[in-house]
This record gives C-alpha cells, structure tokens and sequence, in this order.
C-alpha cells in the first residue's frame, strides 16, 4: 500500500492522517523534553524504537521535535502577547501544542493556517484538560492572523 498522495508536481507528499501523528507524536516526545529536559537526540531514537512509526510522516515528526527548540524564542515570543497568564502557569500539554502551533504557523507556510489552528485544538481535546481546546484555538487564532495575515485576509475574502 503506498503511503503517500501525489501533489500536481509529482512529488510525492505525506497523507494528512501520517502528519496528524506526528504532531500526535512530536507533542509526546516535546512534552517530554520539556518535563524532563531529557536530550532531543535521545528521545527521537527513543520514539523511533518504542512507537510504531509506520504510519509517521518521519520527516515532519523530526522537523517539530527539533524545530520548536531551535526556534523556542521566536515561537514564544509570537504567541505570548496573546496570553492571559504566565508562561509557569500554562498547562504543559497546552504550552506544548501552542509551540507545535506557533511553529508551523511561523515556519511552515505550506501547511494551511486552518489545518494547523485545527490540528493543534485536536491535540488539546485529545491530551489536554477538559476545555483547553477552547484556549489553544484562542491562541493559535491570534498568532495566525498576525504570522498570516495575508492568508487569513485571503480567506476572509479582504
């Protein structure tokens, strides 16, 4: 079975349902590393030895495991003027998706601003507490229409 659909170059690209688990699974993984402080090094092989990562985008798993600590500042920094508390006071599951969010919105233009707002209130129904889904989609709102304003302008038909 392949895994991949074909876009209009030719190029072969990941399925929705692989990068929907490696967000799943980068949120684990950056969650740990958060919690921990354990090695990025070490928990990406971790993951890749102790998870089924068959059904992966493996590429994309990498990108957020290790571009939201390379880039924590500027992701932080692009969704904190948006909070109503402190950075110690938001819950770990709901810093965690705003940083996974916040990337993608910051440094993955193709990914449509709608799918990451989406992905990331999935994430936060899925591990998060009972209403944080309503907080991160809050958020992640704000942050795109200032990292994307030319797309959210676009789909707003402005």
């Amino acid at each position: 079975m392949n895994d991949t659909v074909s876009n209009p170059n030719n190029e072969a690209r990941p399925k929705p349902s692989q990068r929907r688990k490696a967000r799943q699974y980068a949120l684990q993984a950056l969650y740990q590393w958060h919690m921990a402080g354990a090695n990025l090094t070490d928990i990406d092989a971790q993951f890749r030895t102790d998870y089924d990562m068959s059904k992966v985008d493996l590429s994309y798993f990498s990108e957020l495991l290790h571009g939201v600590p390379r880039h924590l500042k500027a992701i932080q920094d692009g969704f904190e003027p948006f909070l109503d508390r402190n950075f110690d006071e938001l819950d770990p599951i709901e810093l965690t998706t705003l940083r996974i969010g916040t990337f993608e919105l910051m440094f993955r233009l193709d990914v449509p601003c709608k799918v990451v707002i989406n992905e990331g209130i999935e994430l936060a129904k899925r591990y998060g507490a009972e209403e944080s889904h309503r907080y991160v989609n809050g958020i992640l709102d704000k942050v795109a229409g200032r990292a994307r304003m030319a797309e959210i302008r676009a789909l707003r038909g402005k």
